[in-house]
């Protein structure tokens, strides 16, 4: 009886990059599927860019990403699921909610999420070698700066700011540029289906961040899994979650 064995993908096209409207970069890991697949945000800013969140890490990020290494970047988590950190230590400095600074700090697979989560159901081709599950390991950033909510990004031209939205896990942010009506909104609401019961997840909180997220004047949600999509968008799953939570 034979046993099928995922293919191989190739380092040079592990990521790819689709440029959006607004100076905004999508970048992900097209050979692991949708619902683990992690939306890897670059924003253009006057002065220095913005990455938020940096994918499983399984193959180098800045050096198979050119646009990663043309200027000074200011990097941040999302929130420390495995997904989101894989590649954080490739950044001289991430920035954290202050909530979840211990586990960027020791990003071990048990808090990440990795031992829940890895093996060969996430992929269509896994990594190319030498990557194996059983040898996955995520290293800490150099340096972790942490985050606060309301405090204010600043990339000469545009500001995005930090809104502490609890729920998924209790350190996740979003970053809202009220210029635009641009929410990068983490694992807290995308379109698809939401992980809502992890180990340090709590409804509670989730209801409140999706509450206060929805009072907000939103054009366009950029989310940590799955396409883009609009405010009003937004405003309809928000309001179908809490229906059904609040029931």
């Amino acid at each position: 009886m034979s046993t099928f064995t995922l293919p191989r993908g190739d380092a040079a096209d592990w990521y790819r990059t689709q440029r959006l409207a607004d100076g905004i970069t999508l970048i992900d890991e097209p050979a692991i599927k949708p619902f683990y697949r992690c939306n890897i945000w670059h924003v253009r800013g006057r002065e220095r860019d913005l990455v938020v969140d940096f994918g499983l890490g399984a193959v180098p990020l800045r050096e198979r990403v050119a646009l990663l290494a043309e200027r000074e970047i200011v990097a941040v988590a999302s929130h420390t699921h495995f997904d989101h950190i894989g590649a954080a230590h490739e950044f001289d400095c991430c920035h954290v909610h202050r909530a979840e600074a211990d586990i960027l700090a020791s990003p071990d697979n048990r808090r990440t999420l990795a031992e829940a989560f890895l093996d060969d159901a996430m992929f269509d081709a896994l990594p190319p070698l030498p990557y194996a599950h059983s040898g996955y390991r995520i290293a800490a950033p150099p340096r972790i700066e942490t985050l606060e909510d309301g405090d204010v990004i600043e990339l000469g031209d545009r500001h995005f700011e930090v809104i502490h939205t609890p729920g998924h896990s209790p350190g996740g942010i979003a970053l809202w540029e009220a210029a635009s009506a641009t929410l990068i909104s983490g694992d807290i609401i995308y379109d698809g289906e939401l992980i809502e019961d992890a180990y340090h997840s709590d409804l509670d909180d989730y209801a409140a961040s999706l509450e206060r997220l929805r009072r907000l004047p939103i054009a366009t949600v950029h989310g940590g899994h799955f396409p883009s999509f609009s405010g009003r968008h937004c405003h309809a799953l928000i309001d179908d979650w809490l229906k059904r939570h609040q029931a």
